[in-house]
Parts: structure tokens; C-alpha cells; sequence
């Protein structure tokens, strides 16, 4: 199998992953709230979810290079993920339910180092921006899928969380079997990106000392500038929280305005992936200017900008997803990206948390406010980027 076709499959994979988890993700903000949350628990919940989908991996990156067991905290993550989302259709209590979805994103927290250097080895020979673009887009039409699919079954029960959580269970047992596949089929993805190292006749000691040291100083101040824009992301579960307590849209049409967004995002990934191959980082300027407009938009009462806000969230996320990934595998030597995705992930984990948490609060507060801080906080990540990009490569 070749390196292309192994970042088509692995997108497979993480479409019918998307379809589980982004499915519940687009009702997480009603679900909650249907079972007594306010705004600010669900800010903190989701926030919460994502500090631990990213702040765990500063155990599992360094454990999966330690280890070097990469399609089992792979699988594991997944099987993780695909377990808690059915269950938390039944959750009956706000408790149980908080805990499923951080549970969910503890899955990702699990596998998504793993994952990242399995596909960083095959985009060595494709291009880094396309490939992770490519992977990010086919992951997306999962996005899309999953929102619809629990919008659907929404629709058809009454707004019933439990069967239209528990339909995804099926795409979930897909993931497994497919994964255990296309490890059989490639056991060892690294050969992609040592054929290159051949063919570039890089010696082997050069790729000996890549497997300890320290991490690229320009590595820490990029994740400085990826963490301040971060922490003012606002969620979905609190965007979703505002459209349905302000009665602008229905809860079942919740998850089809997350399929749209994700959408946008996969048009995003694919676009900014392809520049990025061409005039390098430079291309991440968009992102503060994205996550800025979030919060102008989508906090009105007005139902055209609101959701003109949400699709410009998933605009923001595809190049969370894709090129903010792509950049850190230029980055970092080869025998200590997994590490390095677990580190980058941790300070982006907390500047999640502190995010979900400042967007939740400042909402019930004072939303003119709210819209200040966040606006004041991308302006410092624009100036952090302008700093760092003397230090890339």
C-alpha cells in the first residue's frame, strides 16, 4: 500500500469516527441542558472534554514514542470513544452524562498522538499540508454525516437522545474492523518516510540522534501562539446552548447547522493545507482573525449572523485540525513527534479548558464583554505569531 492510499483509508477510519463522535458532539449543548446544566456547566463540561482530549496526551505522546506501540493506543483510543457515546444516550443523570463526554475525549486523548505520527510518515511523501488536508476533509464528511444522521433520528422519536445517540454504535463497530485491517496491511508506516530519508541518503546516525535531545525551540513558542488563540475558541456546546435557550433555532436543527460547519470546515482544511504547502506557515494568520469572528457573530440575536458565526467556527477548526497539525511534523525530528504532539496538545488543552471556561461565564455575564476579551486576546496571538515566525524552518 502506498503512502496515498494509506491517508485515504485512515480517513476512512476517522469518517466513521467523525460520524460517532461528531454526531453526539452537535447535541451535546441541548443534551446537557435538557438535563438541568446551566451555561456555565456546559462551558466548563465541554471545555473540560477538550483540556482532556488534548492535556492527556502529554502521557500518551511520550508513551507511544517510549514504546513505540502506535496502532494500539491507536485502537484503544477509538475503542474508547466508540463505547461512550451510545451510553451516553442512556445517561440519565447531568453527572453520568458530564462524565461520557469527557470520556469521549479522553478516546481521543489516547489515540490522537498515535495517530498523528502513523499519518505524519506517510505525508512525508505526499506533502504535509495535503495530506493532513485530505485526511482532515474525508474525516469531515463524517462530521457531516453523524450531526444529520442524529438530527434525523431526532426528528423521527421526538427529540429522543437515546435512539439517535445509540444508532452510532454501528459506524463505531466499522472503525475497529478497519483499523485492525489496515494495520495487518501496514504494520510499520514509518518505511514511507524512511524511503525518503534513503533516497535523500540521509545517514543513519543523523536519524539515531533524532530520537532523544530536547524539542526545537521554535516548537514551544509556535504552541504559544497556537495556546492564545486557543483559549479564546468558544465551543459548539456553547454556541448550540445559545441558539436553543435564545429560541433561534430548534434542537433538532442543531446538529444540520454542525454539519454545515463542518463542511466549511473540511473547504477550509483543503484550502489553507494546499497553501501552506506552498508559502508555508504563514498561512495560520487566518486563524485569530476566524476565532475573533466567532464571537462577533454567533452571540447575536439574530439567526443569519448567528449561524454565519457557527460557520465560521468550523472554518477556524479546519485549520485547527489540518495545518496547525502539519506545521508540528516540520517541526519536530521524526523519533520525537509523538512526544511532540502529546506536549503541543497538552498547552493547547489548557488554553481549551481556560477557553470553554471564559466563553461559558462571560456569556451569562456580559456578551459585549465576552466579544472585548476574546477580540483583545487574538489581537496578542497575531503578535505571537509575527514573533515566531522568525524561528521556523
Amino acid at each position: 500500500m502506498g503512502p496515498w492510499r494509506f491517508v485515504v483509508w485512515f480517513g476512512v477510519v476517522s469518517l466513521l469516527a467523525d460520524v460517532v463522535y461528531e454526531g453526539a458532539r452537535s447535541v451535546t449543548g441541548p443534551l446537557l441542558a435538557s438535563l438541568g446544566a446551566s451555561s456555565l456547566v456546559v462551558g466548563v463540561v465541554t471545555g473540560a472534554g477538550e483540556a482532556a482530549a488534548l492535556g492527556l496526551r502529554l502521557v500518551s505522546g511520550p508513551l507511544a514514542d517510549r514504546t513505540r506501540r502506535f496502532w494500539g493506543l491507536a485502537i484503544a483510543g477509538y475503542a474508547l470513544t466508540v463505547v461512550s457515546v451510545p451510553l451516553l444516550g442512556v445517561a440519565g443523570a447531568l453527572w453520568a452524562a458530564c462524565v461520557l463526554v469527557i470520556a469521549e475525549r479522553v478516546g481521543k486523548a489516547v489515540r490522537s498522538p498515535a495517530k498523528d505520527t502513523l499519518l505524519s510518515h506517510a505525508t512525508a511523501a505526499t506533502g504535509r499540508g495535503r495530506g493532513f488536508a485530505v485526511h482532515e476533509a474525508l474525516d469531515q464528511i463524517g462530521a457531516i454525516a453523524g450531526p444529520l444522521l442524529v438530527a434525523g433520528v431526532l426528528a423521527l422519536t421526538g427529540n429522543d437522545y437515546g435512539p439517535a445517540l445509540g444508532v452510532l454504535a454501528v459506524p463505531g463497530i466499522a472503525v475497529l474492523l478497519l483499523l485492525v485491517r489496515l494495520r495487518a496491511r501496514v504494520p510499520d508506516p514509518e518505511s514511507f518516510e524512511r524511503r525518503l530519508d534513503t533516497a535523500a541518503s540521509e545517514p543513519a546516525t543523523a536519524r539515531a540522534r533524532t530520537r532523544g535531545g530536547r524539542l526545537p525551540g521554535a516548537f514551544w513558542t509556535y504552541a504559544a501562539f497556537t495556546a492564545a488563540t486557543t483559549t479564546g475558541f468558544a465551543t459548539f456546546g456553547v454556541l448550540s446552548y445559545h441558539l436553543v435557550q435564545r429560541h433561534l433555532l430548534a434542537a433538532a436543527w442543531v446538529p444540520v447547522l454542525y454539519a454545515a460547519a463542518m463542511a466549511v470546515d473540511a473547504v477550509a482544511a483543503l484550502a489553507t493545507g494546499w497553501l501552506y504547502d506552498r508559502i508555508g506557515p504563514r498561512v495560520l494568520v487566518a486563524l485569530p482573525a476566524l476565532t475573533a469572528a466567532v464571537v462577533a457573530l454567533a452571540f447575536t440575536d439574530t439567526v443569519a449572523v448567528a449561524v454565519a458565526g457557527s460557520l465560521v467556527w468550523g472554518a477556524a477548526v479546519g485549520i485547527q485540525e489540518s495545518t496547525l497539525r502539519a506545521t508540528v511534523a516540520d517541526l519536530v525530528p521524526v523519533g520525537r513527534r509523538a512526544t511532540a504532539y502529546g506536549l503541543f496538545a497538552g498547552v493547547v488543552g489548557a488554553a481549551s479548558l481556560a477557553g470553554g471556561a471564559l466563553t461559558g461565564g462571560l456569556y451569562g455575564y456580559s456578551i459585549p464583554l465576552l466579544i472585548t476579551v476574546v477580540i483583545a486576546i487574538q489581537v496578542l496571538a497575531v503578535v505571537l505569531l509575527a514573533l515566531t515566525r522568525s524561528g521556523w524552518r
